[in-house]
């Protein structure tokens, strides 16, 4: 395995090749693969990099054994996502879902609830540092461990939406913000910003320390790239010009 970034491990510590261990040693497939990662989603983000790039490898390595028979199935290829990391089947869906347990329930959306999210835009953006998801998860169990909403109220709550016609909106919750707001106050200071002058919902991504602003529907054009420009303004003013920004939208 290569990659573009020096400082991303190359060795089995990285998701890439303990996916394709899993994989070898759960079909019985002794092909070779060589791997070089283009490193675009930053490292310590919150995004999910390590965890899409093992789904895809799981995707590639499934579709390159199909021909000599050691393909499985959908649900074998989830069970082995699980089993590399946490959140790595949320990425084998290639669509919204629900993610329970640790992550590795995962559960497609209604097409009603899809069609409400699909098309929307996020601007993304991420300060020149990085927190570590072991951290994050060690401050929330010390100092937060209550933080997390009930079983049945989170289940409330998504079905009233699912059942509605709200938008994105109204699911922002992330009880990881409070501990790396606490460490990294330059976090809650912008996305207050943000919220105050271009009226938009804005949250920490997982556990940090990428953040996302949903971008408002409008009717599109220069008017609201004007909005994206002003938005990327007042970021790289408050985090420095190597602050990492782009636009993204939902599938």
């Amino acid at each position: 395995m290569t990659c573009t970034d020096a400082s991303v491990p190359v060795d089995g510590s990285n998701l890439i090749l303990k996916a394709a261990e899993a994989f070898r040693a759960a079909s019985g497939w002794r092909g070779m693969s060589r791997f070089h990662l283009d490193k675009m989603t930053p490292v310590g983000a919150g995004l999910g990099g390590g965890s899409s790039n093992a789904a895809w490898v799981l995707r590639a390595l499934n579709d390159e054994a199909g021909a000599a028979g050691h393909s499985s199935d959908e649900a074998r290829l989830a069970e082995l996502a699980a089993a590399v990391g946490s959140d790595c089947a949320l990425f084998l869906a290639g669509a919204p879902v629900v993610m329970r347990g640790r992550g590795e329930r995962v559960e497609r959306l209604p097409a009603g609830a899809v069609r409400r999210l699909s098309g929307r835009r996020l601007l993304i953006f991420k300060p020149n540092v990085s927190v570590s998801t072991a951290w994050a998860y060690r401050q929330l169990a010390a100092h937060a461990p209550g933080s997390y909403l009930p079983a049945a109220d989170a289940e409330a709550r998504l079905a009233a939406w699912i059942d509605g016609a709200a938008g994105a909106e109204d699911l922002l919750f992330n009880n990881m913000e409070p501990p790396a707001f606490k460490k990294y106050v330059a976090l809650p200071v912008l996305l207050q910003q943000l919220r105050e002058q271009f009226g938009v919902a804005a949250a920490m991504s997982g556990s940090g320390s990428a953040c996302f602003a949903l971008l408002r529907q409008g009717t599109g054009g220069a008017a609201d790239a004007e909005v994206v420009r002003g938005m990327e303004a007042l970021i790289r003013d408050a985090w420095g010009r190597d602050a990492f920004v782009t636009e993204a939208g939902i599938l």
